[in-house]
């Protein structure tokens, strides 16, 4: 996806939070919300994709900052609060769709959106979105693809919905290349996380997306193995807004499904929802 002139206040805005996150003075927190400003205007001329220019401001402030992980106590929190949620909603999950809808609400653990807030009261939230379904649905078809899947992850909390997922898919039969990013970045997923939760007893191959603290997925420098199973898998699951914002700017890759809630309104307009609204979205080999 294209950089959006409205992205610059919502990419400002983390940074912001990451100011306070690391307990930054007001002064360095105003030298740090400058130069990634200034970074900003630098590289939204280029041709590069929203998630490249995001990428290179949070590795601009996490080196201000002094922190290369200035999310660790959010993303314990996520963890925590999502195993208590699963605890108590897995029982009413019964089939392919259940899990997908479960996994995209899980979605909703992020920090990196302006406007959006993470619940107070996740249990409560689960129940409305789940009755409330899928404003795009496509899981029929998706699960028809399943025989060989590279899996994208994307948030803390949401990994622990992905795990519910990932355990359905590995009992019928699904070959699983699951991969999460090589370096922290906001409060996605990183191995540390990925190996706590146990997630590689559900996937044949545990990777990373490579690129170091990246957003999204670059096809120019993932490792050997996540390349070559990309080109030989028969669907890819994309998790969250970056993993989209990549992806669907490539052609010629294998279908693709799209698994995310529309948490800004540049996404939910080029999918053509209302903002909030829970997707599963495939797109075919193009």
């Amino acid at each position: 996806m294209k950089f959006d002139d409205r992205c610059v206040d919502c990419l400002l805005s983390r940074v912001m939070l990451e100011c306070r996150l690391c307990g930054a003075t007001d002064s360095r927190s105003e030298e740090v919300i400058a130069a990634c400003a200034a970074l900003i205007e630098e590289l939204r001329g280029r041709p590069l994709l929203h998630p490249q220019i995001a990428s290179a401001m949070h590795r601009k402030a996490y080196a201000m900052l002094g922190s290369d992980d200035p999310f660790l106590p959010l993303k314990e929190e996520s963890d925590r609060i999502a195993r208590e949620v699963c605890r108590a909603e897995r029982g009413r999950l019964s089939g392919f769709r259940d899990f997908v809808l479960a996994s995209i609400i899980g979605n909703t653990f992020d920090y990196g959106v302006k406007g959006h807030q993470v619940t107070g009261d996740f249990l409560g939230y689960f129940e409305q979105e789940f009755a409330a379904g899928l404003a795009i649905d496509d899981t029929d078809r998706i699960y028809e693809k399943i025989d060989r899947v590279v899996y994208f992850t994307d948030n803390c909390g949401e990994i622990v919905f992905d795990r519910l997922l990932l355990e359905y898919l590995y009992r019928q039969g699904s070959r699983i290349t699951l991969a999460v990013r090589e370096m922290p970045v906001l409060n996605d997923a990183t191995m540390a996380e990925a190996r706590a939760l146990h997630l590689d007893r559900f996937a044949d191959t545990l990777t990373t997306t490579g690129c170091g603290c990246e957003l999204g997925v670059r096809l120019d420098c993932m490792p050997p193995e996540l390349s070559k199973a990309v080109e030989d898998c028969t669907l890819i699951i994309a998790k969250g807004m970056a993993n989209y914002e990549s992806l669907s700017e490539y052609n010629g890759l294998p279908p693709v499904a799209f698994l995310m809630a529309a948490k800004c309104d540049p996404i939910a307009e080029e999918v053509g929802v209302r903002r909030g609204s829970k997707v599963a979205m495939l797109r075919d080999r193009n």
